[in-house]
């Protein structure tokens, strides 16, 4: 089978299997549905439109679930083997609050603490959600960046266990084991696609580890034949695109945060670097416009046969797809035909319910 790039210094086929074998044995474990998404397909004159709704993973309606708590998992059993008793430990991220959800969630699971970092544009309902689960929140003026600092300087000083899907130098096994979790899902839409492969595939990249555990199980699957990976980010905080310019990771100053929270990120983790910079074929930046309505017309089955509960980053690959439809140029360059199918990645759900209701009002105003 084909070598993924740079896969036995990265995520290797054992981390995926073992990710894999742990999390589908976890009370309640179901593996999310993938929908067609007919109305798309028929619209851009193509095969086949798919939509992978993780609104549907566990309680925590986000594909996080799957990362942040199976990495808790890991390090409080690696731990407690030492003879270290679980409530000792205290497991800490920052967070736009999915990721800080599945941490909270997951430390709830494993029987230790959690102290979770907001930076000041997170909703309350995201803080709640979280403390729900026995998480101390701590909110930090200013943006991911600043939260991220805060929760490496109080982790150094409390000797606190760093659960972040964000890697730095020296820093990797939580992002790895967050992104083998992740993997569990390219697994599952491999499974669910059967016969049938992907051509194009558009996905939302905040740090990237999304991103990188979509395609590590696909390049997997299909090796050189593994379709054009397609990068979806905020033009407010489109790291990935300028580090792919510029032929190595860059930070950008998230000046303005986007309505798609999670994709609100200024620098590309590492190990994901190593996964998608030999693998994109293309990187988009999109703005906010499209948001409210796509989620709007994912409830009243604009897009599929049946309502879906898309969050504000879920609609971010249609998006995409559907602005390219309007480029005839971008069109050809992304090397649409009759033949094509889409994989698309619905991030989430109503995670933030409040921000939900009031986006689908907007949606339908439009």
């Amino acid at each position: 089978s084909a070598t993924f790039p740079l896969m036995a210094d990265n995520l290797t086929a054992a981390m995926m299997d073992e990710a894999h074998d742990s999390i589908t044995a976890w009370p309640a474990y179901v593996p999310t549905p993938l929908v067609q998404l007919d109305k798309v397909a028929a619209h851009c004159g193509i095969a086949a439109v798919y939509y992978k709704d993780e609104s549907q993973r566990f309680d925590l309606k986000s594909f996080k679930a799957l990362g942040g708590a199976y990495a808790v998992a890991k390090l409080v059993a690696e731990q407690t083997a030492f003879g270290v008793d679980p409530t000792t430990i205290t497991v800490t991220t920052a967070t736009d609050g999915n990721h800080g959800r599945s941490v909270a969630w997951g430390a709830q699971q494993a029987g230790c603490r959690a102290e979770i970092y907001i930076h000041q544009h997170v909703s309350e309902e995201r803080a709640d959600a979280m403390a729900a689960y026995g998480a101390n929140i701590n909110r930090i003026n200013g943006n991911y960046e600043a939260s991220l600092a805060a929760c490496k300087a109080d982790a150094a000083a409390h000797n606190h266990f760093i659960v972040s899907d964000t890697s730095w130098p020296g820093y990797r096994a939580a992002p790895l084991n967050i992104m083998a979790g992740y993997t569990v899902m390219g697994r599952e839409i491999i499974d669910q696609m059967g016969s049938v492969k992907p051509s194009h595939c558009f996905l939302p990249i905040g740090v990237g580890g999304l991103a990188a555990g979509i395609v590590a199980p696909l390049w997997r699957d299909r090796g050189a034949e593994l379709g054009r990976m397609i990068g979806v980010e905020s033009y407010m905080s489109s790291c990935f695109l300028d580090s792919i310019v510029a032929g190595a990771p860059q930070l950008v100053d998230i000046t303005a945060e986007t309505l798609m929270a999670g994709l609100s990120c200024g620098e590309v983790s590492d190990v994901a670097w190593e996964i998608l910079q030999p693998t994109l074929a293309h990187c988009l930046a999109i703005g906010d416009d499209a948001v409210a309505p796509l989620m709007a017309g994912f409830t009243n089955s604009s897009f599929a046969p049946a309502p879906i509960e898309a969050g504000e980053c879920a609609t971010a690959g249609l998006a995409a797809l559907l602005a390219a439809k309007k480029d005839p140029a971008l069109w050809q360059e992304l090397g649409f035909e009759s033949q094509s199918v889409v994989l698309l990645i619905g991030t989430e759900g109503a995670t933030d319910p409040f921000l939900y209701q009031q986006l689908i009002a907007a949606g339908r105003q439009i």
